[in-house]
């Protein structure tokens, strides 16, 4: 099985055949693990350099292949360094950031064949109308456009109360979207809580923070969801969602969102036929 742009890190027991496009290659290991040293799974992966704006430089990758996956997104918009260089008040930089609407790329359903995404903020910032949604539709256009049967979008459980509202409104555009424009392609939309690992080790107490917003929305039966969005989602490990890809990928029944209970349950799937 050829899978293309899978990236989380994860170590397979019977390992598909993985391409990795992202901007630089092989990642430098020290700035997204713990460690300098290439972990083992990297080496069952070929890397690519690729920009997700530039399609025409990664089509060629996707030929031939089983599954695409997007793993890409951006958490915070870029109007925060502006902020910290003095280049713009923290008033004007709040103010953009949790602007109601901002710009993507031009339309990437009609979009030409050989032409990059532009991002149409006047400064080029990228929005994430730009990286959460219309870089998605692109990848999954191309995807279908080489025949690739199925296409694997990483979005979210919710947004968050210090999130702009567009952090999740451009995910649940991009999963509208890409079901409505390519019905032949078997599209599936992960929708994890906060992703955590022991290699970055910021995230583990943001994970136990989490987890007891989890546990404190599971004793109201949910009713905190609404208020506390991703906050009141179990977070998940990394590499659990890693299998639940890959077992998402290979079983023809998944189709439309996956959300945190089915992620596990595709995870504890994949984790038993390796043990077989």
């Amino acid at each position: 099985m050829a899978v293309i742009e899978i990236v989380l890190d994860q170590e397979y027991a019977n390992p598909p055949s993985l391409e990795a496009g992202t901007r630089s290659g092989e990642p430098v290991w020290s700035s997204v693990t713990s460690s300098p040293e290439a972990p083992a799974w990297s080496k069952k992966v070929s890397w690519v350099q690729a920009d997700i704006l530039q399609p025409s430089k990664y089509r060629g990758v996707l030929k031939g292949a089983d599954a695409v996956v997007h793993s890409m997104g951006i958490l915070l918009e870029a109007d925060y360094k502006a902020v910290l260089q003095g280049k713009e008040s923290i008033y004007s930089g709040l103010q953009r950031a949790f602007s109601s609407a901002k710009q993507g790329s031009q339309n990437p359903l009609e979009r030409k064949p050989d032409e990059d995404l532009r991002p149409q903020e006047s400064d080029g910032q990228i929005t994430y109308e730009l990286m959460n949604r219309d870089s998605a539709i692109t990848l999954a256009r191309e995807a279908a456009e080489q025949h690739v049967p199925v296409f694997v979008y990483i979005s979210a459980a919710a947004g968050a109360p210090i999130l702009p509202a567009r952090y999740i409104t451009t995910k649940r555009e991009a999963e509208a979207t890409i079901a409505a424009s390519f019905p032949a392609v078997r599209s599936v939309f992960m929708r994890p809580g906060f992703l955590y690992d022991s290699s970055r080790a910021f995230t583990m107490p943001i994970a136990a923070m989490g987890a007891v917003g989890a546990m404190v929305n599971g004793l109201t039966g949910g009713r905190l969801t609404a208020l506390m969005g991703a906050g009141g989602t179990k977070p998940l490990k990394a590499d659990l969602v890693a299998d639940a890809v890959v077992e998402a990928a290979e079983d023809n029944t998944v189709q439309g969102p996956v959300e945190v209970p089915a992620i596990e349950q595709l995870a504890n799937t994949a984790w038993r036929r390796a043990m077989l």
